[in-house]
Protein backbone atom coordinates (compact mmCIF):
# COMPACT_ATOMS: atom_id res chain seq x y z
CA UNK A 1 0.00 0.00 0.00
CA UNK A 2 1.45 3.36 -1.01
CA UNK A 3 0.25 5.82 1.57
CA UNK A 4 1.41 9.41 1.24
CA UNK A 5 1.28 11.57 4.32
CA UNK A 6 2.30 15.21 4.18
CA UNK A 7 2.35 17.89 6.80
CA UNK A 8 4.50 20.42 8.52
CA UNK A 9 6.52 19.19 11.47
CA UNK A 10 8.88 21.08 13.75
CA UNK A 11 12.21 19.80 14.96
CA UNK A 12 12.78 20.45 18.67
CA UNK A 13 15.85 22.04 20.28
CA UNK A 14 17.53 18.62 20.58
CA UNK A 15 17.14 17.80 16.88
CA UNK A 16 14.21 15.41 17.34
CA UNK A 17 11.37 15.02 14.89
CA UNK A 18 8.11 13.25 15.73
CA UNK A 19 6.89 11.14 12.82
CA UNK A 20 3.61 10.00 14.34
CA UNK A 21 2.10 6.93 15.91
CA UNK A 22 2.48 4.72 12.82
CA UNK A 23 6.27 4.88 13.27
CA UNK A 24 6.23 4.10 17.01
CA UNK A 25 8.73 1.37 17.98
CA UNK A 26 9.87 0.92 14.37
CA UNK A 27 13.43 0.93 13.03
CA UNK A 28 14.15 3.39 10.25
CA UNK A 29 17.02 4.35 7.98
CA UNK A 30 17.59 8.09 7.77
CA UNK A 31 19.38 9.43 4.71
CA UNK A 32 20.24 13.00 3.84
CA UNK A 33 20.42 13.68 0.11
CA UNK A 34 20.59 17.05 -1.64
CA UNK A 35 19.04 18.90 1.30
CA UNK A 36 16.24 16.37 1.77
CA UNK A 37 15.82 13.85 4.57
CA UNK A 38 14.61 10.42 3.49
CA UNK A 39 13.20 8.11 6.17
CA UNK A 40 12.64 4.45 5.23
CA UNK A 41 11.35 1.61 7.39
CA UNK A 42 14.02 -1.03 7.95
CA UNK A 43 14.71 -4.36 9.54
CA UNK A 44 18.11 -5.09 11.03
CA UNK A 45 19.78 -8.46 10.50
CA UNK A 46 22.48 -9.48 12.96
CA UNK A 47 25.87 -9.57 11.22
CA UNK A 48 26.34 -13.19 12.19
CA UNK A 49 23.15 -14.10 10.23
CA UNK A 50 23.69 -11.82 7.23
CA UNK A 51 25.51 -14.56 5.28
CA UNK A 52 22.22 -16.40 4.85
CA UNK A 53 20.63 -13.47 3.01
CA UNK A 54 23.74 -13.14 0.84
CA UNK A 55 23.62 -16.84 -0.17
CA UNK A 56 20.61 -17.43 -2.42
CA UNK A 57 21.00 -21.21 -2.41
CA UNK A 58 21.15 -21.45 1.39
CA UNK A 59 18.22 -19.05 1.81
CA UNK A 60 16.12 -21.04 -0.68
CA UNK A 61 16.94 -24.23 1.22
CA UNK A 62 15.87 -22.72 4.55
CA UNK A 63 12.64 -21.39 3.02
CA UNK A 64 11.94 -24.78 1.45
CA UNK A 65 12.47 -26.47 4.83
CA UNK A 66 10.12 -24.02 6.53
CA UNK A 67 7.44 -24.68 3.90
CA UNK A 68 7.85 -28.43 4.42
CA UNK A 69 7.56 -28.02 8.19
CA UNK A 70 4.39 -25.90 7.82
CA UNK A 71 2.94 -28.64 5.62
CA UNK A 72 3.99 -31.26 8.23
CA UNK A 73 6.19 -33.04 5.67
CA UNK A 74 8.95 -34.58 7.76
CA UNK A 75 11.69 -37.10 7.01
CA UNK A 76 10.60 -40.70 7.45
CA UNK A 77 13.97 -41.68 8.94
CA UNK A 78 15.46 -39.93 11.96
CA UNK A 79 18.70 -38.05 11.26
CA UNK A 80 22.04 -39.24 12.62
CA UNK A 81 22.33 -36.74 15.47
CA UNK A 82 25.82 -37.90 16.47
CA UNK A 83 27.13 -37.27 12.96
CA UNK A 84 25.40 -33.90 12.91
CA UNK A 85 26.99 -33.00 16.27
CA UNK A 86 30.44 -33.94 14.95
CA UNK A 87 29.93 -31.80 11.85
CA UNK A 88 28.65 -28.93 13.95
CA UNK A 89 31.76 -29.08 16.14
CA UNK A 90 33.98 -28.89 13.04
CA UNK A 91 32.22 -25.82 11.60
CA UNK A 92 33.26 -22.32 12.55
CA UNK A 93 30.70 -20.21 14.38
Amino acid sequence: MNMVSKGIRSIDSKGRLTLGESFANRTVLVEERDGEIIVRLARVVPEREAWLYENEEALASVRRGLQQARAARFAKKSPDLKASARLSAELED
